[in-house]
C-alpha cells in the first residue's frame, strides 16, 4: 500500500472533498498515531492511526465492511461441505471477508461482514458490550412476566442468560412476538432463553448490531456500509 496524502485519505473515508478534509486538518481535529496533524502530512494506510475528532477511522482502502440479510437455512461459513448453502453464494467479488460472530442456520437477519480483523473481534466479544436486536415469533402470549423474567436474567446450562432489554410487540393467532436486546452472543442463546421461559421461538431474525439496521435489505441482499456507519462501528468497539 502506497504512502498517500492524508486529505485524500479522510476524503476518501467519507469527510467530504478534499477541502473539506484540509479544513479538519487545519482545525486540529485530526491526528495521526497521537499527534496534531498538519497540511501536507502523509500517511501509510496500513500502519499509521488516523483519528477525527478523537474517533479512529478506517483509512485501508483494502477493508471491507458488508452487511447481509442472512436468509433461513444458511450456514455462517465461507465453505462447508456438510451444509446445503454457505455465504459464498452470496458475496460480491473482491477481498476476502469474514462473518462478525455468527448467526445459527434457522435465524435470519442481518450478518456484517468485513476483513478488519480487530473491528470484528470488539463487536463479536462480549467484553465490549455491543448490542445485537432480534425480533422473534413465538407459540403463546408474551406477558408482563416473560419480558421481566429476561430482563432479570434466565438459567441456562452455561450459565445466566440476561437482555438488556425485552418487549412484546404483538400477537395474532396464539402466537406472540417480541424484541431482545443482548449483548452476548452464545450458541443458540435467544432461542434457549425464550424456550426457558415457555416461549418456543418459530422465528427469529437479527435486525440491528451496534448502530447498523437491518432495514430494508432483503433476504440474500448485500450492501456496502457506509463510511458514516463504519466510524459508527468504530465508536461503538471502542476504537
Amino acid at each position: 500500500m502506497p504512502v498517500e496524502r492524508l486529505q485524500r485519505a479522510l476524503a476518501r473515508a467519507g469527510y467530504g472533498s478534499r477541502r473539506a478534509s484540509e479544513e479538519l486538518i487545519a482545525g486540529g481535529r485530526v491526528t495521526v498515531n497521537g499527534r496534531t496533524a498538519r497540511l501536507g502530512d502523509r500517511v501509510d494506510a496500513e500502519r499509521d492511526e488516523v483519528h477525527v475528532d478523537g474517533h479512529r477511522i478506517s483509512v485501508d482502502p483494502r477493508l471491507r465492511y458488508l452487511a447481509f440479510h442472512k436468509p433461513h437455512g444458511v450456514t455462517t461459513t465461507m465453505r462447508d461441505t456438510h451444509a446445503e448453502r454457505d455465504l459464498r453464494g452470496y458475496l460480491p467479488s473482491g477481498p476476502r471477508v469474514f462473518a462478525v460472530g455468527r448467526l445459527d442456520r434457522d435465524t435470519e437477519g442481518l450478518l456484517l461482514l468485513t476483513n478488519d480483523g480487530e473491528l470484528a473481534h470488539r463487536l463479536a466479544h462480549p467484553s465490549h458490550g455491543v448490542e445485537k436486536e432480534y425480533l422473534a415469533e413465538v407459540e403463546g402470549t408474551v406477558t408482563e412476566r416473560h419480558v421481566a423474567r429476561l430482563r432479570r436474567g434466565v438459567q441456562l446450562q452455561d450459565g445466566v442468560a440476561r437482555a438488556v432489554g425485552a418487549r412484546s410487540v404483538g400477537r395474532s393467532g396464539g402466537r406472540g412476538a417480541i424484541r431482545l436486546v443482548m449483548t452476548e452472543g452464545r450458541k443458540r442463546e435467544v432461542r434457549r432463553m425464550l424456550d426457558a421461559v415457555g416461549l418456543p421461538v418459530r422465528r427469529l431474525v437479527r435486525t440491528r448490531l451496534g448502530p447498523i439496521r437491518l432495514g430494508k435489505l432483503k433476504p440474500g441482499e448485500v450492501r456496502d456500509l457506509t463510511a458514516e456507519e463504519v466510524r459508527g462501528l468504530y465508536r461503538v468497539a471502542g476504537l
